[in-house]
C-alpha cells in the first residue's frame, strides 16, 4: 500500500474533475486521520459490458487507490435484481440473478483493467442483504418515508405525470444506502444522477450510530453526439473492450470541444499538460494531433502500445492517405430527436434502395462505417453523430444525424 500523501495533494487529486464533494470540512478531518479511508463505488452488473462513460468514476476510485486508500468495489448482484431507477421515466423490469451472475464475471474482469487487483477488495452486496430478510427489510424501510422519497427526481416527475412507481422501487435507494452501513464506507463515489441514492448511505449510517460517509459524484460523460450521457441504448458508446481499431475512429470522431471534455475525465494526464495542449492548440496546432494523443492513451489502457499504434496507422491509411474518395456527398438526416436505425439511414442517404436491401448487405458484409465492417443489424446512430457510410467499393456518403 502506498503512503498517504499530504493533504493539499490529495484534496487536489481527488477534486479533479469531480462534480460535488459533500461534505468537504468532514472529508479534511477524515484525512487527517492519517489512515487509509474506506472507499466506495458500488456497480450494478445490469449489463455485459463497460464503456468510458462507465471509467469516469472507476477512474476517481483509481486514483484514491493510488493515494494509498483502501478500495471497495462493490458489485451489487442484489441490487441489480431490484433495478435502479434513477433517471427512469418508466419501471425497470429486474433481472435475474443467473442474469447479474453472468454480468458480475466480466466486470471483475473490465474493471481490473483499471484498478489493481492486488489493492482492490471486491465485494458482492447479496453477502449481507440475503441475510436480512423480511423483518430486516421492513425495518430499514421505516427509515423512510414516501414523502422523503418522492423529493428524488425521476420520483417526484413520474408521480407529478401520473407514471406508475413500483414499491420495490422505493427499496433501491435503501438497499443502496445500507451497503453503506455493511461496509462502513468513508467515502462513496458516484454519478451526478447517484446523488440522492448516497445521501440515503449518510442517513442511514447516521441511524446506525456510524460516521456519515462524504460523497464525491462525477459528471456523466457526454456521448459521441455530444449531446446525451454515453449510452450503449443511444450507440453513442465506446466500449472498453472493444476492437482498438474502432476505438480509435471513435474518440477521433468527438468534436473539438468535447475533446478537452474527454481529456479532463479520462486522460491520466496531469492538469498542467492538458493546459499546455490548450494553448497549443490556440495558437494553431491541429486538435486532431491531441485526439491522436488521447485515442492512443485510451487504446493503451485498455489493449496496447502496439495496439495503440497500429489502429492509429490504421486510421492513417483510411482517412489520410486517400483510401477514400475526395468527394464524399454529404448528407443531413433529421433523427425527431431519436436514434436513427441503421437501415433507415442507408436508404434515406440514398445508399441502398430499402430498408430490406440494406439488412441483406449488412448480412452479407457489404455495408461499411468509418471504414468497419458493420455486422449489427439493429446498429441505431444516436442524434448528433457524424459518420462515413460504404456500400459495396464505389457507394459513399457522409450522414450527419441531426437531434431535429
Amino acid at each position: 500500500m502506498p503512503a498517504l500523501q499530504d493533504l493539499p495533494s490529495q484534496l487536489k487529486i481527488i477534486k479533479r474533475g469531480a462534480e460535488e464533494l459533500l461534505v468537504e470540512a468532514e472529508l479534511v478531518e477524515k484525512l487527517k486521520l492519517g489512515r487509509p479511508l474506506r472507499i466506495k463505488l458500488g456497480m450494478d452488473p445490469t449489463a455485459p459490458d463497460l464503456h468510458l462513460g462507465h471509467t469516469v468514476v472507476i477512474n476517481k476510485l483509481r486514483q484514491f487507490q493510488d493515494l494509498g486508500h483502501h478500495v471497495q468495489f462493490l458489485i451489487g448482484d442484489f441490487t441489480g435484481m431490484i433495478g435502479d431507477p434513477t433517471g427512469k421515466n418508466a419501471t425497470r423490469p429486474p433481472l435475474s440473478r443467473e442474469q447479474i451472475a453472468a454480468n458480475a464475471s466480466t466486470y471483475k474482469a473490465q474493471v481490473f483493467k483499471i484498478l489493481d487487483p492486488e489493492r482492490t477488495e471486491i465485494l458482492f452486496n447479496s453477502e449481507w442483504c440475503d441475510k436480512l430478510g423480511s423483518a430486516g427489510m421492513i425495518r430499514i424501510a421505516s427509515t423512510y418515508t414516501v414523502a422523503r422519497m418522492l423529493e428524488r427526481d425521476d420520483f417526484s416527475k413520474r408521480y407529478q405525470g401520473n407514471q406508475p412507481i413500483a414499491i420495490h422501487e422505493f427499496l433501491y435507494p435503501l438497499m443502496q444506502g445500507y451497503d453503506s452501513v455493511a461496509m462502513k464506507s468513508d467515502v462513496e463515489l458516484g454519478g451526478t444522477d447517484q446523488k440522492f441514492n448516497l445521501l440515503v448511505g449518510r442517513e442511514l449510517q447516521k441511524h446506525h450510530g456510524q460516521p456519515a460517509q462524504c460523497i464525491l459524484t462525477m459528471p456523466l460523460l457526454e456521448g459521441l453526439d455530444g449531446v446525451n450521457k454515453m449510452s450503449k441504448s443511444m450507440g453513442n458508446y465506446i466500449g472498453i473492450t472493444e476492437a482498438p481499431t474502432d476505438m480509435f475512429g471513435k474518440l477521433m470522431s468527438v468534436s473539438d470541444e468535447l475533446m478537452w471534455r474527454y481529456l479532463n475525465l479520462l486522460s491520466f494526464e496531469s492538469l498542467e499538460t492538458i493546459a499546455g495542449w490548450k494553448a497549443e492548440v490556440q495558437a494553431g496546432r491541429n486538435p486532431r494531433d491531441i485526439k491522436v494523443l488521447l485515442a492512443k492513451e485510451i487504446i493503451t489502457r485498455f489493449h496496447s502500445r502496439a495496439d495503440a499504434d497500429r489502429a492509429e496507422a490504421d486510421f492513417d491509411a483510411r482517412f489520410r492517405q486517400g483510401a477514400l474518395p475526395e468527394d464524399i456527398p454529404d448528407v443531413v438526416l433529421p433523427s425527431g430527436g431519436k436514434p436513427v436505425p441503421i437501415a433507415q439511414v442507408l436508404k434515406a442517404a440514398g445508399l441502398n434502395a430499402s430498408t430490406s436491401e440494406a439488412l441483406r448487405m449488412i448480412e452479407q458484409g457489404g455495408i461499411r462505417m468509418d471504414g468497419e465492417r458493420v455486422s449489427d443489424k439493429a446498429l441505431q446512430l444516436a442524434p448528433g453523430t457524424t459518420v462515413v457510410l460504404q456500400v459495396g467499393k464505389r457507394k459513399f456518403a457522409r450522414v450527419t444525424v441531426t437531434p431535429g
